[in-house]
C-alpha cells in the first residue's frame, strides 16, 4: 500500500518537472508578446487620477483573469474539436488590434486636442460621473485588448507543448496564462506607483540626500516613461496584429519576402488597420445618415 502511494507520488514529481520543462518553453516563445502585453496595458492604466489607479488597474486585472478563465479552456477545446476556429479567432482579434493601434495614430494627429478637452472638462466642472463613465470605457478597452493578447499567448503556449499529453497541455497552458496576469499587471502596478513612491521618499528625507534625489527622479520619470509607453504601446498593437496577419495568412506570408520580418508585420498591420479604421468610419457615417 505504501509504495503504491509512494509510486504516486514519483509519478506526480515527474508530471511536475514535465510541466515546468514545458512551461519555460513556452515562456520564452511568449516572451516577445509578453512584452508587447506589458507595453499596451501599462499605456492603458496610466492618465488616471492618483486614487483611482489602483481601483481601475485592479478592475483590469479582475478583466483579465476572467479573459483567462474563458481563453484557456476555450482554446483546449478548439484545438481538439475545431484548430481551424482559432486561426479565424486570432484573425479577427488582429483586425481589433489593428484598428485600435491606427486609430491612437489617426487620433494624435488629426485629432490632438480631443482628449485633453475631456480631462479639462471633467476637471473643472468636478463631474465625478462623467470621470467614472471615462474610466469604465478606458477599462473595458483595456479589457477587450487583453483578451486578444492572451488568445495569442495561450495559442503560443499551446503549440509549443502540441506533442504533449493533454494533461501537460492544460497545465502548461494554465501557468503561462498566470504568469501572463500576475507578472504584467504586477509590473504595471509598480509603474504607475513610481510617483507616490518618489513623494514618500522626498518626504522621508526631509528632501535631502540619495533617497530624496531618488524620489525626484522617480517622480520626473513617471510621466516620461508614460509618454515612452503610450508610443510603444501603439507600436506593439499594430506590431502583434501585423504578427498574426503574416503568420496565419499564406498572402501575407509569402509577400515581400526579402524585408525584415519586424518591417513587414508592422507595415501590413498599419496598412490593414487603416483600411478597417476607414471603412468602420465610412459605415458609422452611413448609419448616421440612414437614422436621420
Amino acid at each position: 500500500m505504501a509504495s503504491g502511494f509512494f509510486a504516486i507520488l514519483d509519478d506526480i514529481a515527474f508530471l511536475m518537472d514535465d510541466v515546468a520543462l514545458a512551461t519555460k518553453v513556452a515562456t520564452r516563445k511568449t516572451a516577445g508578446i509578453l512584452g508587447d502585453d506589458l507595453a499596451v496595458n501599462a499605456e492603458k492604466a496610466t492618465g488616471f487620477l492618483s486614487n483611482r489607479e489602483i481601483p481601475v488597474l485592479w478592475a483590469i486585472t479582475k478583466g483579465s483573469f476572467l479573459n483567462k478563465l474563458i481563453i484557456v479552456p476555450l482554446a483546449l477545446l478548439l484545438n481538439v474539436f475545431l484548430p481551424a476556429a482559432i486561426k479565424f479567432i486570432l484573425i479577427l482579434g488582429g483586425l481589433y488590434l489593428a484598428y485600435e493601434g491606427v486609430e491612437k495614430i489617426v487620433e494624435y494627429f488629426f485629432h490632438p486636442k480631443k482628449e485633453a478637452h475631456i480631462v479639462e472638462v471633467v476637471e473643472q466642472t468636478e463631474d465625478v460621473a462623467a470621470h467614472l463613465d471615462n474610466e469604465k470605457v478606458k477599462v473595458k478597452s483595456a479589457v477587450t485588448t487583453d483578451f486578444i493578447l492572451s488568445l495569442e499567448i495561450v495559442i503560443i503556449a499551446l503549440g509549443s507543448v502540441a506533442e504533449q499529453t493533454m494533461a501537460i497541455q492544460i497545465m502548461t497552458v494554465s501557468a503561462v496564462a498566470l504568469l501572463a496576469t500576475v507578472g504584467v499587471y504586477g509590473i504595471v502596478a509598480l509603474i504607475v506607483r513610481m510617483d507616490d513612491a518618489g513623494y514618500r521618499l522626498i518626504k522621508k528625507s526631509d528632501g535631502k540626500g540619495f533617497f530624496s534625489q531618488l524620489g525626484h527622479l522617480l517622480v520626473k520619470g513617471l510621466p516620461v516613461i508614460i509618454k515612452i509607453l503610450a508610443v510603444v504601446g501603439t507600436i506593439a498593437l499594430i506590431l502583434v496584429s501585423g504578427g498574426i496577419f503574416v503568420h496565419n495568412i499564406a498572402y501575407f506570408h509569402h509577400l515581400f519576402p526579402n524585408i525584415p520580418s519586424i518591417v513587414k508585420e508592422f507595415g501590413i498591420g498599419l496598412v490593414v488597420g487603416l483600411v478597417v479604421l476607414l471603412l468602420f468610419t465610412g459605415l458609422k457615417k452611413l448609419y448616421s445618415l440612414v437614422k436621420n
